[in-house]
């Protein structure tokens, strides 16, 4: 099923990410978490794609082994480290799978690049480049946005641009990088609106239940810390119990306080700990079940 039609028919929707193994050798333990976040019938699972495509197999076999136990899968699909050749022959591989979803990125510059390297062999250096082709192929297309802005935005208003040409390519739905001031996103959305941008949008939901997480996130999404969540680390780091229930509970406040403001897609960066992502949708279970009037 695709995406968009579950986006367009539910008032809310929750769907957890899950990243393959670098090693081929690891891909039955991802597949069992995989399994496991089924078990909670969430909308779809999205999986990763390594850097510069280094996992493509596996999370093609994921997205399979997740469409073949009757929950909707996203595959991740990124411009870096391919040919034109490889990513047609990507696709080709998920269509042959039934696979109808896929997230168009452009993926990260790898940090072994060297000097000389051109990363980008396909000549597609925006995510926009590989929308075209993937909305010609006839996937419900979903696209990455940054609530705080992309790390190598010049400016907010440059990254609403950039993001409304992505759009304007064929995006079906965007789901946000993880961010912990909610207030960022409402801002965000507001300039969404502003922009005429007017897709579905997903809040990434990142549960920090490890202190050690959060210095890599910052990197990661350019996010905010709000006090509340850097006294939380601050106090709870020497006790690794203590810091998953505080994560735990934190997740859930801000899940909660977006639903409550109207947001009606929530995306959990699970880190494939299916134990994180099934105590957060215990805890918000019964709220989704109403609005959603089950």
């Amino acid at each position: 099923m695709k995406i968009i039609d579950k986006l367009n028919s539910k008032k809310i929707t929750v769907s957890f990410e899950i990243f393959p193994p670098k090693k081929r050798d690891g891909l039955n333990s991802v597949r069992e978490t995989a399994f496991e976040l089924t078990s909670l019938k969430p909308d779809f699972i999205s999986v990763t794609c390594g850097a510069g495509g280094s996992t493509k197999e596996s999370t093609s076999d994921l997205v399979s082994a997740i469409e073949e136990s009757g929950t909707t899968s996203l595959a991740h699909l990124t411009c870096v480290r391919s040919s034109r050749e490889q990513i047609s022959e990507t696709i080709l591989n998920l269509k042959s799978k039934g696979i109808q979803n896929v997230l168009a990125l452009r993926g990260d510059i790898p940090r072994d690049k060297k000097e000389d390297e051109d990363v980008f062999p396909s000549g597609m250096t925006h995510a926009s480049d590989l929308v075209k082709i993937l909305k010609a192929e006839g996937f419900c297309i979903g696209g990455a946005c940054y609530p705080e802005s992309h790390p190598e935005s010049k400016n907010r208003d440059a990254d609403i641009e950039n993001l409304k040409h992505k759009v304007d390519a064929g995006v079906d739905f965007l789901t946000t990088q993880m961010f912990f001031d909610n207030d960022m996103l409402y801002s965000f959305l507001y300039r969404l609106q502003t922009a005429g941008i007017r897709v579905p949008v997903l809040a990434g939901i990142m549960p920090i239940t490890n202190a050690a997480q959060v210095s890599r996130m910052v990197d990661l999404s350019n996010a905010y810390i709000p006090r509340k969540l850097l006294a939380i680390c601050d106090r709870f780091r020497d006790n690794s119990e203590a810091m998953k229930q505080a994560g735990i509970a934190y997740a859930t406040d801000q899940i909660i306080d977006l639903i409550s403001n109207g947001v009606r897609g929530i995306h959990i960066y699970t880190m494939n700990k299916s134990e994180i992502a099934r105590a957060i949708l215990k805890n918000v279970d019964s709220i989704v079940s109403a609005i959603n009037g089950n």
